[in-house]
């Protein structure tokens, strides 16, 4: 039952990254942690909601958006193509 539950969470997760722009096939932590990357760790000032997002989940799993980037996943994306 656990793992059900945890499949559903992943399928939102990655269909509420998909509804802003993402990769289909991505998670929004991976997303994050590939943001905070290309940004020498630190999400960008003009992205208040990100940095929000990123700060909970920093709080719950400390690390999280980085220990969660899928590098074979973002190819995908409409934004946030790491081509800025």
């Amino acid at each position: 039952m656990w793992k059900y539950l945890l499949n559903i969470l992943i399928s939102v997760d990655q269909f509420g990254n998909t509804l802003v722009g993402g990769d289909p096939d991505e998670t929004i932590s991976s997303r994050l942690g590939k943001l905070k990357v290309r940004h020498g760790g630190e999400i960008p000032w003009y992205r208040p909601m990100s940095k929000f997002v990123d700060w909970g989940l920093d709080k719950i799993d400390p690390g999280h958006s980085i220990d969660a980037i899928e590098e074979d996943e973002g190819q995908d994306a409409l934004l946030d193509t790491g081509k800025e």
